[in-house]
């Protein structure tokens, strides 16, 4: 089914979400019709922060939002959706648009699987009534189901349409770029050669996929990584309670822009702990890259500023591999935590691989692994 006609349907003006790449049509739609305008579209830091920002739109226009967003973000949307939308609450009405990644007997990542055998249950217990379109859909049934949805909208409910995986098509094209030089893969390698035998905790998405290739073209072990396959915007966190049960090592965490931003709150942990052995890097290519490209709000912002405000006592921000290497080298010589800001183009290699172990053997290795510290 054509983006244009989905949207056309279900006749909102305003959306805001956090880019999937099973709905890459309607973000690619929406970014070519809109770009990123507060009236009508808006990219958020996660889905909580979008079920929100749809909420205050309801209140001040009472008109329906839709917020997009991948299944994994069910999570983030359960407290504003029921103490926040309810009908036994505030009753706001919003039209949710699902990507099912993980759909029963069709192959997908380990982080996908389970959150997609679960993902209408959960969409049922929030009492959001779900239809799934696929490419069977037809234009008639769309509607059919719209037109239900607007009786369930009209009593304050909730509703979501969940997307299959190729239900969508988009024939416009978009291309998302930015002025930054530095390659992703190629900083990683920087990373690894600087970081030596640390362990290194790296982030959901691209980073973590091209840190497996690292290690594997260097013919090093991956005991070293423990890649956050899933749990987008945790990855820091994971790191901060390896770092205070190992205090004698650094440990790195290899994050991103998109990852930071989603759960930011977690810099403010960190700094207030304070951790003398960990190495935050973030790499900002100000975009949801792995899912598309679409743009974050990380390159409006100023990461060092935030994370000194939140306490890290080291903060710098770097655009060259010069000045990459000298702040590796002086982080992992300080005894104070450290942040590095790394300007990142967007790309990635047409080729680039997924991790060949499975998520239970990277844990029990990187495990293992630990044990040698104190």
């Amino acid at each position: 089914m054509k983006v244009e006609k989905l949207v056309e349907i279900i006749g909102s003006d305003f959306y805001t979400g956090v880019p999937d790449s099973q709905l890459k049509a309607l973000c690619n739609y929406l970014m070519n019709t809109y770009g990123i305008d507060p009236k009508h579209h808006v990219i958020a830091a996660n889905e909580g922060n979008c079920t929100a920002l749809a909420a205050g739109y309801h209140l001040s226009t009472g008109k329906v939002p839709v917020v997009y967003m991948q299944n994994s973000g069910e999570g983030n949307i359960i407290n504003p959706v029921v103490s926040l939308l309810n009908d036994k609450v505030y009753a706001i009405p919003v039209v949710f648009v699902v990507g099912w990644r993980g759909e029963p007997e069709l192959h997908d990542e380990p982080q996908h699987i389970y959150q997609g055998e679960v993902t209408l249950k959960l969409l049922e217990d929030m009492d959001i009534k779900p239809f799934v379109i696929g490419q069977e859909t037809t234009e008639d049934e769309l509607k059919a189901a719209m037109d239900e949805f607007k009786e369930i909208l009209s009593t304050g409910k909730n509703v979501a349409f969940v997307i299959r995986k190729g239900a969508l098509s988009y024939d416009g094209k978009i291309e998302y770029k930015n002025d930054n030089h530095m390659v992703r893969e190629d900083i990683i390698k920087h990373i690894v050669a600087a970081s030596g035998e640390d362990p290194i905790v790296s982030t959901t998405g691209k980073a973590s996929r091209e840190l497996f290739e690292t290690r594997e073209a260097n013919n090093q072990s991956h005991k070293y990584d423990f890649l956050t396959v899933g749990s987008m915007g945790h990855s820091s966190s994971i790191a901060l309670g390896v770092a205070l049960n190992k205090p004698n090592t650094k440990v790195w965490c290899v994050d991103g822009d998109g990852a930071v931003l989603m759960h930011m709150g977690a810099m403010a942990v960190m700094g207030a702990n304070k951790p003398s052995n960990i190495i935050h890097v973030v790499i900002n290519n100000g975009a949801h890259e792995t899912v598309g490209g679409m743009p974050t709000v990380a390159s409006e912002i100023d990461v060092v500023a935030v994370a000194k405000a939140c306490g890290y006592p080291r903060a710098i921000s770097v655009d060259t591999f010069e000045a990459l290497d000298s702040a590796l080298k002086d982080a992992k010589e300080s005894k104070e935590l450290c942040l590095i800001e790394v300007k990142c183009s967007i790309g990635a290699r047409d080729d680039l691989g997924r991790p060949t172990t499975t998520a239970l053997e990277n844990k029990e290795n990187f495990m293992e692994y630990l044990k040698r510290f104190n």
